[in-house]
């Protein structure tokens, strides 16, 4: 079975949901669908550089950019493409895609709507934000998470029911054998410098790490609001000629490659795509026991999990791999063979696919149920929409 995919996303630049759609749209149309996509924006240059990519795979892109949290113009806009094309199946991703992308697949009578949930966020705490995110998903037919952790979560923070949602974790495709560990006690973080990432706790625990491990260094990939902040905090740790701030990075396998071992230190991850990078690149990984990433990482087979925000949990494991180098090894093959049996960019085409087919098939019987929902929940979006600018 296959049909027409419309998928609305909103992009601020190109992180691990955005990564997930520029393999899975492609992958999608290779197995017969017929995918488009409506990117929304804010004019920020790393939307542009996913629309490219996108395009230059074969998947028209459309771009709509925002003028406010809930954009009139912009909703207009996508129910008259879904008006016109009429797809089969409407696919938001994010929360801007929500509050825009489900309202108006229903109101043009599109047959299936499927929604993904991404990451985590402070203001999923908000009362009114999680009375509007609830109101609004009631639209989707299917609820999509990307792991069990997130699917808990929502539950926790909004109110959501976590067996509600198909679980489908993002995929990655093989690379060419990758080289050796380097043998030498080097760390590598990637993502963007924001507060929930952890990466103050990861300075404060190579500070320490290095009164055992004193040729330890890291490696730190990416940009973001806490840069200047970071730097300060890594020259009052003494660590001025340990770390490496190397801006934003594409593609980053080359400081994956460099490293012995890849720290995720985060306080939430909806996923922990930069532990599947790693793994699959064939580094082990230390990584917080939170939201997806314990989904990924095989506690003391493919790396190790720490508490949170625990610096000296942190230090220990670090110490345990930075000075073992033949251990690290052996996680970093495990991890390798993991991440290519058990996240196969095929398994979840597959499992995407199956989900659009059981939707449609039960379609028709759904709309002439829900379609009388339409007016008003499109006027809860509009209405509660407007707090949660900024949001992804």
């Amino acid at each position: 079975m296959s049909g027409r995919v419309l998928h609305v996303v909103k992009v601020a630049g190109i992180s691990g949901a955005e990564n997930h759609l520029l393999l899975l749209l492609p992958a999608l149309r290779d197995r017969g669908w017929d995918v488009a996509a409506v990117m929304l924006h804010e004019g920020e240059p790393g939307a542009e550089d996913f629309a490219v990519r996108l395009e230059a795979d074969g998947v028209p892109v459309e771009r709509v950019r925002l003028s406010r949290a809930f954009d009139p113009r912009a909703f207009a806009r996508i129910l008259r493409r879904a008006r016109r094309d009429r797809p089969d199946v409407v696919h938001t991703h994010l929360v801007h895609a929500d509050f825009h992308g489900l309202p108006a697949g229903r109101l043009a009578r599109v047959p299936a709507l499927v929604s993904t949930k991404h990451g985590f966020n402070a203001f999923r705490d908000r009362k009114a934000f999680a009375t509007a995110d609830r109101a609004v998903a009631s639209l989707a037919d299917v609820h999509v998470a990307i792991s069990a952790g997130l699917a808990r979560y929502l539950a926790e923070s909004e109110g959501f029911d976590a067996a509600t949602f198909e679980v489908v974790h993002y995929g990655i495709e093989a690379g060419s054998e990758p080289p050796p560990l380097p043998g030498a006690p080097r760390l590598a973080i990637v993502g963007r410098l924001i507060p929930i990432k952890g990466h103050d706790v990861l300075l404060r625990a190579v500070a320490r790490a290095r009164e055992r491990l004193p040729g330890l260094t890291l490696e730190i990939a990416g940009d973001g609001e806490l840069e200047q902040e970071l730097r300060a905090t890594a020259i009052r740790l003494g660590l001025g000629d340990a770390v490496t701030f190397l801006g934003r990075v594409a593609p980053v396998d080359p400081v994956l490659e460099r490293a012995e071992v890849v720290v995720v230190p985060s306080f939430g991850e909806g996923f922990g795509m930069v532990a599947l990078e790693a793994m699959e690149r064939g580094r082990p990984v230390i990584a917080s026991a939170v939201g997806g990433l314990p989904e990924i990482v095989d506690e003391g087979r493919t790396g190790l999990l720490v508490p949170p925000g625990d610096v000296e949990a942190l230090v220990r494991a670090i110490a345990e791999l930075a000075d073992d180098p033949a251990r690290a090894a052996g996680m970093g093959q495990a991890g390798r063979s993991r991440a290519l049996e058990g996240f196969s960019q095929e398994r979840c085409t597959e499992r995407i696919a199956v989900l659009y087919e059981t939707a449609l098939a039960g379609g028709e019987r759904r709309f002439r149920r829900r379609s009388s929902q339409a007016r008003s929940s499109a006027n809860a979006a509009s209405n509660a929409s407007t707090k949660s600018h900024g949001a992804r």
